[in-house]
C-alpha cells in the first residue's frame, strides 16, 4: 500500500509517467500498479518535476537587510528547498537553524565566512570578522544544515581587502573537508580574472549574469578568459538573480555561445519578491526561455544541477529511492514583460506556473494550486 501515487504526470521531455510514494521516499515509478491511499491524475496535462531546488536565497528572519520567511519562497511557490546563501555567519547560525525546523520548506545554509553574517554591506572589509575556528565549529555543530560556506567578493563587501577574503575562504574550505564554496561576484576591485584563477572544481560563481562591468563577458561579448579556464576546471555557474544582479543581454549572449548555468536561482528576499523584479524562483526560471533554453535545461537546474552542486545526495531527481519531494506545475502558453536587474525589459511567451509542492511525501497547494481549484486536498 503506497501512500499516494501520481498518475499520466507529464515530464519535462514531454513523456508520462506516474510516481509513487511511500514513507516519504520515491517508491516507484513508470506504469505503476498497486494500491493507494490517495491518487491524483494528472491526466497528462500538468508537470511533475523533482521538487524544485532554489539555491541562493535570503531567509533569516532576523536578518537587518536581507530577510523573508522560508515558506513564502519555498511551498508557496512549488519549491520544496531553499539554500540561504550567507546571510548568517557563526555567530548566528544556530538561532537561523532552529528557527527553520517550524518551516514546511526544507532549509539549508551555506555559511557566510564572516561571523556576523550579512548585517552590514561590508562584511569583508574587516579581516578580523573571518574566523575560522568559529566556522569550523558551526560546521560540527550543524552538518545536516550547513551544506558549504559564502564568499561576497565584491569592491562594496570586502573594501580594499581585494581577493585575500576569498584566499581565506579556500584555506577555510580545505580545512573543513572541500566544502562547497560560494562566491559571490560583483564590482571590481577585485577583478573577475583574479577571482576566476582561485576557483576550483565545485566552486560556485553566483550572480554569473550580471551586466556590471567585472561581469564575465569581455567588451566584445567574449567569455573571459580567466572565466574559461576556471569552466574547464569545473568551477559551476549559478544565476543568483536578485535586485541588481541579472542582465538579460549578458545571458542572452553567453547563451548563444553555450555557456549556460549549472544552476538557476533566485537571490530573492522579501523586498526583490514583493516589488521585483524576482517575485519567485517560477518567474525567474521562466525569463530563462527568452534568452534561448528548453524546459528540461531549466527543470536540470533547479532540480539535478542544484543537487549535484550541493552534495544532496537524495534529492533532485526521480528515481526510486529518492526524497519524495515533488514540485507540479503548469507551462502556460500567455505573453509576459519581464524585467532584469538593469531595468531592461523581455517579452516572453511562455509562464511557468506552479501548482503544488511535495516535500517528503507531504502535498502542499501553492497559491497558484489553490486559484485554479486543480488539487482537492
Amino acid at each position: 500500500m503506497f501512500d499516494f501515487i501520481v498518475r499520466r504526470a507529464r515530464l519535462a521531455d514531454g513523456g508520462l509517467t506516474d510516481i509513487a510514494v511511500h514513507n516519504g521516499k520515491i517508491a516507484a515509478l513508470g506504469e505503476v500498479s498497486g494500491q493507494a491511499t490517495r491518487e491524483y491524475d494528472l491526466a497528462g496535462l500538468f508537470y511533475l518535476s523533482a521538487g524544485w531546488i532554489d539555491s541562493h536565497v535570503h531567509c533569516y528572519p532576523n536578518s537587518p537587510i536581507y530577510h523573508d520567511e522560508a515558506d513564502c519562497i519555498g511551498v508557496a511557490t512549488g519549491v520544496t528547498t531553499v539554500v540561504d546563501a550567507g546571510s548568517t555567519g557563526a555567530d548566528d547560525v544556530d538561532e537561523f537553524c532552529r528557527l527553520t525546523r517550524s518551516a514546511r520548506t526544507q532549509v539549508y545554509a551555506l555559511l557566510n565566512i564572516a561571523r556576523t553574517g550579512i548585517v552590514t554591506q561590508n562584511e569583508l572589509a574587516d579581516m578580523t570578522q573571518i574566523d575560522r575556528v568559529g566556522v569550523r565549529e558551526a560546521v560540527q555543530r550543524l552538518p545536516g544544515f550547513i551544506l558549504g560556506i559564502k564568499a561576497r567578493i565584491s569592491s562594496s563587501v570586502v573594501g580594499k581587502n581585494g581577493v585575500q577574503p576569498l584566499i581565506r575562504a579556500k584555506a577555510i574550505q580545505q580545512e573543513n573537508g572541500g566544502l562547497p564554496l560560494m562566491v559571490h561576484i560583483g564590482n571590481n576591485p577585485p577583478d573577475l580574472d583574479e577571482i576566476a584563477d582561485l576557483l576550483d572544481s565545485g566552486d560556485i560563481i553566483t550572480h554569473c549574469y550580471n551586466g556590471k562591468p567585472n561581469r564575465i563577458l569581455t567588451p566584445a561579448g567574449q567569455l573571459r578568459a580567466s572565466v574559461h579556464r576556471a569552466l574547464e576546471r569545473g568551477v559551476r555557474l549559478d544565476v543568483g538573480h536578485g535586485t541588481a544582479s541579472f542582465s538579460f543581454d549578458v545571458a542572452r549572449v553567453a547563451i548563444a555561445q553555450g555557456i549556460l548555468p549549472q544552476t538557476i536561482s533566485s537571490d530573492i528576499y522579501c523586498r526583490n519578491r514583493l516589488n521585483g523584479p524576482v517575485h519567485s524562483l517560477a518567474h525567474v526560471m521562466a525569463k530563462f526561455f527568452s534568452v534561448g533554453m528548453t524546459l528540461p535545461q531549466i527543470i536540470d537546474c533547479v532540480t539535478a544541477n542544484a543537487a549535484d552542486g550541493l552534495r544532496l545526495s537524495q534529492k533532485g531527481r526521480l528515481e526510486v529511492g529518492y526524497d519524495a519531494d515533488l514540485t507540479v506545475f503548469d507551462v502556460q502558453d500567455a505573453s509576459c514583460v519581464f524585467t532584469d536587474s538593469e531595468g531592461q525589459s523581455a517579452t516572453g511567451d511562455k509562464q511557468l506556473v506552479p501548482l503544488a509542492a511535495v516535500v517528503a511525501g507531504r502535498w502542499f497547494v501553492t497559491e497558484e494550486g489553490k486559484k485554479h481549484h486543480v488539487f482537492d486536498l
